[in-house]
């Protein structure tokens, strides 16, 4: 599993012209997945994203998580994490889990995240054609893969 997660002012997800999910202040994820993950992966995942400190604190120091700051997370399916441009220009997503792999992995990772988080997060829809608006706050991304935790 792979995310890049960005500390946000705020950020939504559109479908079509429509707000499906937005946040205030806190995390926007965008999470992708092998065909290997399991629910090992996930739970890590939940967990390191709960508990990053990227929040500032009272001298400014970035030593508050999401849950300390009181803060959302926005989670958006994004299989192109998995790009691949070895061969050429075109990328390749063959390591990228298939939909029926990927999805339920997800709405499963969205789960804990609203569970560890105390409250509902907000999401894209899975598989759509989604537009993403954000005002990062930092600018403050990080990527975190639970194949190479770093």
């Amino acid at each position: 599993m792979r995310v890049v997660v960005q500390r946000v002012v705020k950020a939504a997800v559109s479908v079509h012209g429509n707000i499906h999910g937005e946040i205030g202040f806190g995390l926007l994820v965008l999470a992708g997945f092998e065909d290997v993950d399991q629910t090992s992966d996930l739970d890590w995942m939940t967990q390191k994203l709960v508990r990053l400190r990227v929040f500032p604190d009272e001298q400014g120091i970035m030593n508050r998580s999401v849950l300390d700051a009181g803060g959302e997370i926005l989670a958006v399916s994004q299989f192109t994490l998995y790009a691949s441009t070895k061969k050429g220009n075109r990328p390749s997503w063959g390591r990228a889990a298939r939909g029926d792999i990927s999805q339920p992995l997800f709405e499963r990772f969205v789960d804990g995240l609203s569970t560890a988080l105390g409250r509902r997060v907000p999401t894209g829809v899975f598989g759509a054609d989604m537009q993403i608006s954000l005002v990062n706050d930092g600018p403050v991304t990080i990527t975190l893969d639970s194949r190479n935790p770093e």
